[in-house]
């Protein structure tokens, strides 16, 4: 079943699944394409726009550090879904090479579905 026919929910887990799968195979493309651009990201006070998809991959190895060699999903829970929109209250640990904990981050995702294709637009995070 694609995407655009799951509920608003199995549809915006499933972005988010794509997205920490396409993250820890380092593939840039793939990581776009879980994404809208322009795409928002609120950290601490400062918000960071990407309008297309060339810095992405980059600018997130940048900020997980030079340790980082995967991340996986605590939880995501459920805020609040319309047919177009879900909010996710979500939590991930990026962790190193051996297994050990980096930290773990709160964020608020805003997935989307836009011209048919469901991804994430915004998030709100307390990772660096």
């Amino acid at each position: 079943m694609v995407e655009a026919e799951l509920n608003p929910e199995a549809a915006a887990l499933a972005v988010l699944d794509r997205h920490i799968a396409a993250l820890n195979a380092r593939d840039p493309d793939a990581i776009a394409a879980t994404l809208h651009f322009p795409h928002y990201r609120l950290a601490g006070s400062g918000m960071r726009i990407w309008d297309g998809p060339e810095r992405y991959f980059t600018d997130f190895r940048e900020r997980a550090g030079g340790d980082w060699h995967h991340s996986a999903w605590d939880f995501r829970n459920l805020i609040a879904a319309s047919p177009d929109k879900v909010h996710l209250d979500v939590q991930f640990t990026r962790y190193r090479a051996d297994g050990s904990a980096i930290g773990s981050y709160r964020s608020i995702w805003v997935v989307t579905q836009l011209y048919g294709r469901w991804a994430a637009q915004l998030r709100s995070s307390f990772a660096g």
